[in-house]
């Protein structure tokens, strides 16, 4: 069984940015990528909203900048995926890829969180080419530009009323004849002039072609099939934080992001910390894990220079 004083699980900005400052304090830092290395944001094609890059950059070239620095500094980064995790007393026993067992010390969970999507053929063919489901991170693409947002809750509204000031029109596809967002947000909505409701529709296919989304063929309760024209397709249904594996251990919200403790990683599980998407079910940013993953690895770095043995 291997021993590891840091664990980090998860390869996107929080994990790779905790690498570089686990590296950094000496902590020898193992890094486990998962499913999808470079996590979300390697599915954005173009970056502009992540300080010191003036002209921007891909996502998938933002994630493998980070990891190539969190590398250089000495920070172990492996293919794998944590398939099992036994939290009840340190030190820790996880289990990669069904097989290999591992003993930490201390681990930093950066499992990030996924998307909902509709489960459309169409949504995987035209990801990164006009389907998002970030309207901060990618609405900018879209100034002056027609584009839909699909949801009624208030991550729906609030993402429509951002696109709203940025974009000529938005349609938004709610499958009922209500809203279930806040008062507020409703009224926000429904007074913003160029925000379009679509009510009792569903989203039939997403169209386009060659250069990205086109289109929405919508079906309407009443039976009615059409298309709305737009440029962007923005899914506003929510996300899924990736946290099962842990949850029997660590305090998790009714929708599962780990809570953690006032403004630190620290879970209520003593070692564990929590960095990233999976803990942030309000800003969701690269930045904003970017900086959780600072603070996880100083308070990896606080806590194993506490124990006698360091």
């Amino acid at each position: 069984m291997e021993n590891i004083r840091c664990l980090i699980i998860g390869g996107g900005p929080a994990g790779y940015t905790a690498a570089i400052y686990a590296s950094r304090a000496n902590l020898s830092p193992v890094l486990y990528e998962g499913l999808q290395p470079g996590g979300q944001l390697t599915t954005t094609t173009d970056i502009e909203n992540y300080p010191g890059f003036e002209n921007g950059i891909s996502g998938q070239g933002l994630m493998d900048t980070m990891k190539a620095q969190a590398v250089r500094l000495g920070a172990d980064i492996r293919n794998g995926i944590v398939t099992s995790a036994d939290l009840s007393s340190r030190p820790f026993r996880i289990v990669v890829d069904g097989d290999k067992e591992i003993a930490a010390e201390s681990i930093v969970i950066a499992t990030g969180a996924t998307a909902k999507y509709l489960g459309l053929p169409s949504e995987e063919k035209f990801r990164g080419m006009g389907v998002s489901a970030c309207a901060t991170c990618d609405g900018f693409f879209y100034r002056k530009k027609d584009v839909a947002v699909v949801g009624g809750g208030d991550t729906a509204c609030e993402e429509a009323s951002y696109l709203a000031g940025i974009c000529k029109k938005v349609y938004m596809i709610v499958r009922r004849d209500v809203l279930r967002a806040s008062v507020a947000m409703q009224e926000k909505v429904k007074n913003t002039p160029n925000i379009e409701i679509l009510w009792n529709c569903n989203t039939q296919e997403i169209l386009g072609d060659q250069s990205g989304v086109t289109g929405v063929r919508i079906l309407r309760k009443d039976g009615e099939v059409f298309n709305i024209a737009v440029d962007g397709f923005f899914l506003a249904i929510g996300h899924h934080p990736n946290s099962e594996l842990f949850s029997k251990w660590v305090n998790v919200n009714g929708e599962g992001y780990i809570i953690t403790e006032d403004k630190t990683s620290r879970t209520n599980v003593e070692g564990v910390f929590a960095a990233g998407d999976v803990q942030d079910p309000l800003y969701r940013q690269a930045v904003t894990a970017a900086a959780s993953g600072c603070r996880a690895a100083m308070d990896v770095e606080k806590y194993l220079n506490s124990l006698k043995q360091y």
